[in-house]
């Protein structure tokens, strides 16, 4: 009986070892998915660039320290984001953290992201990390750090000329080999000495460009993606009035251009993705949720289907591949698997994560008229113009309030600074000063920048971190005046101490301009906005293959 007994108790010993064990089992594979570490083993083992469709099924939790310092260091290397599945797993719980934590206005309104600038090249300033302490974007204080447009300019030039910016493809193709051979074309490009076409002094150097252009125009291929549900997608005609108006304008030339298309994805040297940001948000934002998760995971869903139909994406890790957007939110919307892209994007902040010599400033263009997008166009001579300085507007963001309160009510006569005016009253006074401020809203880009050229207005542009279009080719300060917010108090002061001989000539070069300012209904026309936007993302792209 005794021996009975003592196996008995034996057996419920072993049983209940097994029954710890198990749940120690349990436990550990909870804390392993609990902390993400379970993906970063995983990414030991598999190959550092998966497919789009293995790495979306990680779950969408929060960072790991290990994690974000193995990013930096990737990073640091390369310039770019590795497309592999621990850098989707950060992505993604870094979308969810931007989301829950960013207060969107009721109304929809537009507003700044509170993202830093976690996808900055290294050639960049490095911003502050003050997301712990400032969970919200302020849209009441400037920046922390400033970037000139001279700053701008050099880190451009460095960024075009180090490899370790480059996201090599994952195998070569013959496309490839044409990008190298148009950028060795470009950098041995014959000097201009004078052209009937182009005015020299606009540029940064005339004979890069004129070769630059040339060859896009020989070489350039491009392939538009079929899939994606209206109206996101494809309906360019949604999107064609207001101050988005140049998503649905590109859109719309580049679904039918007959040089630059085609059908043949192995052909292609870019591929377009062709959607509205604002569409997105009309179609997809709930009001009042404070969150934009469903629209980051629409867009993720369109990126899972064409790399599981094409192998385009996943050569290039989406390098090669390139969009417009201008909503306001479109920056944030489009890290994550956009963040390899070609970025065309309005809302092009320097300060952020708009990475300057990979992604695109798109020109905010406000179209009245389907008829005549680009309105009516011109102004008084010079010696006409007898208002100073021009502004009106509605008091988004913290500068224009300063703008207003320094000067709305000051007694020289020459200052017409003031809040929302008429239509026909902002454009008579547009086209009868000689400087139109183009002062920040709630975020860098404003439509005035292209307003006051299509008026032949000097821009004078008060937008700390703004990168304005076209930085790649156009010598901005030669025809227009950035002044740093801090300096509002002396804006009178800074514009009078421009000689009358240098405003003639920036007002002449501001005419000479505005061609690359300008749709055009049908056709499009040879250095028009439309092959403007086309040519900096091909110049990007040529200059990023080595």
């Amino acid at each position: 009986m005794d021996q009975s007994r003592v196996l008995r108790f034996i057996g419920q010993v072993e049983t209940c070892r097994v029954v710890l064990l198990m749940v120690l089992v349990v436990a550990f594979v909870s804390g392993l998915q609990y902390f993400e570490l379970s993906p970063v083993l995983l990414s030991i083992v598999s190959p550092g660039n998966s497919t789009i469709s293995e790495f979306r099924k990680s779950n969408d939790t929060t960072k790991s320290a290990e994690n974000e310092t193995f990013l930096a260091s990737q990073e640091a290397s390369t310039g770019l984001k590795p497309y592999n599945r621990t850098t989707e797993v950060l992505k993604s719980s870094e979308h969810k953290f931007l989301n829950d934590s960013h207060k969107i206005e009721a109304s929809g309104q537009r507003r700044r992201s509170n993202e830093t600038a976690s996808s900055l090249h290294p050639l960049q300033p490095k911003i502050p990390q003050i997301r712990k302490k400032y969970p919200h974007r302020s849209i009441t204080k400037p920046p922390s750090i400033v970037i000139s447009i001279k700053q701008m300019n050099n880190m451009i030039l460095k960024r075009h000329n180090d490899p370790k910016n480059s996201l090599a493809p994952l195998w070569g193709s013959k496309v490839d080999q044409e990008l190298k051979t148009a950028r060795d074309k470009i950098k041995k490009a014959a000097l201009v000495k004078k052209d009937d076409t182009l005015y020299a002094p606009l540029y940064h150097n005339i004979s890069i460009f004129k070769r630059s252009y040339e060859l896009m125009e020989q070489t350039l291929k491009v392939y538009v993606y079929s899939e994606g549900d209206r109206p996101i997608f494809h309906q360019p005609e949604a999107i064609m009035e207001g101050i988005y108006a140049s998503e649905g304008w590109f859109m719309k030339l580049m679904e039918s251009s007959h040089r630059f298309l085609t059908k043949d994805p192995t052909k292609a040297h870019l591929f377009y993705i062709p959607f509205s940001s604002r569409i997105l948000q009309q179609k997809l934002y709930v009001h009042d949720s404070h969150s934009r998760n469903n629209l980051v995971k629409y867009l993720g869903n369109y990126i899972d289907l064409i790399a599981s139909n094409y192998p385009s994406w996943n050569r290039t890790c989406g390098s090669d591949h390139f969009f417009t957007a201008c909503h306001d939110w479109a920056p944030a919307e489009t890290r994550g698997p956009y963040i390899n892209c070609i970025r065309a994007l309005c809302n092009a902040d320097v300060g952020i994560d708009f990475v300057v010599g990979k992604d695109v400033s798109l020109p905010e263009t406000k179209v009245s008229s389907l008829q005549n997008p680009n309105g009516k166009i011109g102004g008084s001579r010079p010696s006409k113009r007898t208002i100073l300085a021009f502004f009106a507007g509605s008091l988004h963001g913290y500068v224009r309030p300063i703008l207003l309160n320094q000067w709305s009510s000051r007694p020289e006569q020459d200052m017409k600074i003031f809040n929302r005016i008429d239509h026909k009253s902002y454009i008579r006074y547009m086209k009868r000063s000689r400087f139109c401020v183009c002062a920040k809203g709630y975020e860098v880009n404003s439509p005035r920048v292209v307003e006051s050229i299509l008026y032949g207005c000097v821009p004078v542009i008060i937008s700390d971190n703004f990168v304005p279009p076209f930085l790649e080719i156009l010598n901005w300060e030669s025809f227009a005046v950035f002044v740093p917010e801090k300096e509002i108090p002396n804006l009178r002061k800074i514009l009078i101490s421009i000689p009358v001989r240098r405003y003639v000539e920036m007002q002449k070069r501001v005419l000479k301009v505005q061609k690359h300012f300008m749709w055009h209904d049908g056709e499009p026309v040879r250095y028009d906005i439309f092959h403007m936007i086309l040519h900096s993302v091909w110049y990007n792209r040529v200059f990023q293959t080595f």
